[in-house]
């Protein structure tokens, strides 16, 4: 069966998680130029009423499975079910979200059935590939996109011998699109068939689960900080400019391993991808990892000493001075302009 199937992570409220809806938006963008369908499968319990939305995202096909013993995520049940519709069905691409649920299954299920797969992919395209040493030439397979080498360079991944070809997407890398009058079929397969006695050795006694203090994926507008804020004292600032304009503080790889900043706030290609409508960038170099996760903010404005900057190569506007007396003369003008 010719299709793209993308599994589907389930919120503590039931719903569809925001990184499969966008990973179902990038499939059907894909699944066009292939001529094909998607897929969404989703695992849980008591999961109803979700067709609708994934069919607004892209989905042509539903896939449900329910039992009590899914209520929540455990490796071995999800791994039987993924693996053996995969058996069953042969997609030629299989997509999972880069979250911790997706880091645990998809190199299991990618070592079982032994094929390749790309994590932490920042671009999925649909191309044709001519191998060197052969001059065999593959036609329409999936381009995986991401950094390499600590992000030196972009590097493009294929793995056209092997099926399905599988990659793995961080949240907010892919834009979310909605899709009007779409309709699809709902599915709902037994899980009996998939799970067994074995898949459930571990008995979970009591869950804990700690909500976010940060939320930079909801926020409109971030004043994010590297290594050139220069100590954790001097971060200080960037959190009082962000209190005054109502936006949230994120920081580099470097400013968090610096213990500037929390690790919850690092942006970039092993922290978080945001899309805000302002993005400030305090300090920052803009190394390619950093730039990553936040060269699609609708609007960047960097502040630097060295008018060089690679961030400057992708902000709409820069301002070249010192950040401990940029940062406190727009406190002042903003706060002048508000009263």
């Amino acid at each position: 069966m010719n299709h793209i199937l993308v599994y589907c992570e389930i919120s503590e409220e039931k719903q569809i998680a925001e990184v499969s809806l966008e990973l179902c938006s990038k499939a059907r963008k894909l699944a066009d130029t292939l001529s094909c369908q998607v897929e969404a499968l989703a695992i849980g319990n008591g999961i109803k009423d979700v067709e609708d939305v994934l069919y607004a995202h892209g989905a042509d096909i539903v896939s449900i499975v329910n039992h009590k013993k899914l209520e929540f995520y455990q490796t071995l049940p999800h791994f039987d079910i993924v693996s053996k519709v995969i058996e069953e069905e042969q997609p030629d691409i299989v997509l999972f979200g880069a979250t911790s649920i997706g880091r645990d299954l998809a190199p299991r299920i990618a070592s079982y059935l032994r094929c390749g797969l790309t994590a932490d992919c920042t671009e999925l395209m649909i191309g044709d590939h001519t191998d060197a040493k052969t001059g065999k030439t593959y036609n329409n397979i999936l381009y995986q996109i991401r950094p390499a080498f600590g992000g030196n360079i972009i590097a493009t991944i294929v793995s056209p011998e092997s099926k399905p070809q599988m990659a793995t997407v961080r949240e907010g890398v892919m834009k979310k699109e909605t899709y009007d009058n779409r309709r699809g079929t709902v599915r709902h397969l037994d899980a009996e068939k998939y799970i067994s006695d074995n898949d459930f050795c571990i008995e979970m006694l009591n869950r804990q689960i700690e909500s976010r203090k940060v939320n930079l994926k909801g926020a409109s507008i971030i004043v994010a900080g590297g290594y050139g804020m220069k100590n954790k004292e001097n971060f200080a600032l960037l959190h009082e400019f962000a209190d005054v304009i109502g936006a949230e503080v994120g920081a580099t790889r470097a400013a968090v391993d610096a213990g500037f900043a929390e690790g919850e706030r690092q942006i970039g290609q092993t922290g978080l991808t945001v899309r805000p409508k302002l993005y400030i960038a305090c300090g920052i170099s803009g190394a390619v990892q950093h730039r990553v996760g936040m060269d699609q903010s609708s609007m960047i404005i960097s502040i630097n000493t060295d008018p060089k900057a690679p961030i400057n190569e992708i902000a709409d506007y820069t301002i070249t001075g010192d950040v401990m007396e940029v940062i406190p003369k727009m406190i002042k003008c903003y706060k002048s302009n508000i009263k």
